[in-house]
């Protein structure tokens, strides 16, 4: 094939198909019209050279060789120079349905529902032997596995699909026993993934009265189903992980809500106690008894108070009388006469204090401290007293 003239400079019009961009720079793609397709590669520095981004769908003129792939034993083209001949007819379909049916409000947003939190029963809808279902079971069973599946085997590509799918998304919505329907499958070509742009199987998704993830494809991949879809999910194992909560990090909620409540309850709690505590003694303090307690409280200190006061005025005026009766016992006439001497009074009663105030033959009364004498006077004489002798 290598030494034919004509396989080495062909020229090869059709619709890309399956393009992945490698790492390496290199672009891999399949090359299609209505009856058949051949595999394509590009490699860096032809691809290098490209004025546009190759994309599925595109109508394109392949410039390059045909050769063998003796790995896999494929004869395949090496593209040497891409030339864009505008959309493909798949597609145009595809903008002309999206546009159609976005206009009747089909996509808006305003019309999805949410995704039940907690579904008891999930339906998927999907093949049975695919790598699709597999990852769904898996995702639901290590995250939430209160949750019961449903699957509804249905064909996912070919002419018979969109049909297929279609009575799947009736019968879940006739059943009525799930909270949430799953529609996808794995990746693929746009042909592969061709049903679930088919017109009646959106609109069934769109009229659902259960609420719809799709899941058709790669995180790239971007259907009419997804649009028309209460939720869309980049990949199957994505769909299951958004349909159902993780059970650990609920428990793990749980767990945070109980200790949050525990705290709420212990500090209420501890908040009403020191509340009681103190309309209790509130209370105390305006009962009867505490007032009268008081009352009593008062009336004992002012008694206290009183007897203090009294004994030390009865102190203070024991003194002042003991004083005041040392001084009187000083100015006592009897004490005076104790002392050896006496009092001597006219007749009358009257002291006589002077030797001038005595007359001769007078009668005078004298007073000792044991009793007393009448005397008569028959003479006086100044000055000689027990004082001293001055005669007169």
């Amino acid at each position: 094939m290598d030494r034919d003239d004509f396989l080495s400079s062909v020229a090869v019009r059709g619709e890309i198909s399956n393009c992945k961009l490698h790492s390496t720079g290199h672009i891999y793609f399949t090359l299609k019209d209505e009856e058949s397709e051949i595999s394509a590669v590009m490699f860096r520095s032809a691809a290098s050279r490209l004025s546009f981004a190759m994309r599925n769908g595109m109508k394109v003129t392949v410039y390059g060789s045909v050769s063998v792939y003796e790995k896999s034993g494929k004869y395949q083209i090496y593209a040497t120079a891409v030339t864009n001949d505008g959309v493909g007819a798949l597609y145009a379909e595809y903008e002309r349905l999206r546009l159609k049916l976005a206009a009747e409000g089909l996509f808006d947003e305003a019309r999805k529902r949410p995704i039940p939190k907690f579904p008891k029963k999930i339906g998927i809808i999907t093949s049975p032997t695919g790598a699709a279902i597999r990852d769904m079971i898996n995702v639901t069973g290590r995250r939430y596995r209160a949750a019961e599946l449903l699957i509804y085997s249905s064909l996912v590509q070919g002419a018979g699909a969109p049909e297929s799918l279609r009575q799947g998304v009736e019968y879940l919505n006739a059943d009525g026993t799930c909270d949430l329907i799953i529609i996808g499958r794995g990746g693929g070509s746009i042909e592969d993934l061709w049903a679930f742009n088919d017109e009646a199987l959106v609109r069934a998704v769109a009229a659902s009265g259960i609420p719809i993830i799709s899941a058709v494809g790669h995180e790239t991949d971007f259907t009419l189903c997804d649009f028309a879809a209460d939720k869309r999910a980049p990949t199957p194992s994505a769909a299951a992980e958004l349909a159902v909560p993780d059970t650990r990090a609920l428990l793990q909620l749980l767990a945070g809500y109980s200790d949050s409540l525990d705290m709420t309850v212990d500090s209420r709690i501890k908040r009403l106690v020191s509340q009681i505590d103190a309309s209790l003694k509130m209370i105390e303090r305006s009962s009867p008894e505490a007032k009268l307690m008081a009352k009593r409280d008062r009336l004992s200190a002012l008694y206290d108070s009183i007897v203090m006061q009294t004994e030390t005025r009865l102190d203070g005026a024991k003194m002042s009388l003991s004083g005041s009766a040392a001084q009187l016992a000083a100015l006592n006439p009897l004490a005076v006469l104790a002392r050896g001497y006496g009092a001597i009074a006219t007749e009358d009663g009257s002291l006589l204090r002077s030797i001038e105030e005595f007359e001769k033959d007078k009668r005078i009364k004298i007073y000792m401290t044991d009793g007393s004498a009448d005397a008569l006077i028959t003479s006086t004489e100044m000055g000689n007293s027990l004082l001293g002798s001055n005669s007169k």
